[in-house]
């Protein structure tokens, strides 16, 4: 399964990066996608025209649904940072290690368009999806 990033549905809604846009299209085809709770969010908060709104969160609800944050999920996340940080990683987001923490508990695929995802990766064992 796959959870596809925030950075990356703003990219699929714009049109824009056409790597990200297709990883996106082919996910949905293969019926591979879930949504998660703070991601929808992240997105819905950012979508000022109420039609845009219905259709995003439309096909974003008919996507299978994860809360994503748990006291296990925050455990591991604060363990995650400080690793990171001591490895000389700092991730701008608290939210990205929190998504990149939930992707590596869940055994999932992330399709991300936000470099701080590619430099956790190796260090907490995250999976990026790449066509």
């Amino acid at each position: 399964m796959i959870l596809v990033d925030t950075s990356a549905w703003i990219e699929y809604f714009r049109n824009g990066n056409s790597t990200i846009v297709r990883s996106v299209d082919t996910c949905l085809d293969r019926n591979l996608i879930i949504i998660g709770d703070l991601i929808y969010c992240e997105i819905m908060q950012g979508i000022k025209i109420k039609r845009e709104r219905e259709k995003v969160s439309s096909l974003l609800l008919s996507l299978p649904q994860y809360e994503m944050v748990g006291f296990h999920i925050a455990q591991k996340s604060a363990m995650n940072y400080r690793n990171l940080r001591s490895k000389g990683v700092t991730v701008r987001k608290t939210i990205d290690v929190i998504i990149g923490t939930f992707c590596v508990e869940n055994n999932l695929k992330l399709v991300h368009f936000d470099r701080d995802f590619d430099f956790m990766a190796s260090h907490i064992g995250l999976e990026i999806y790449n066509l």
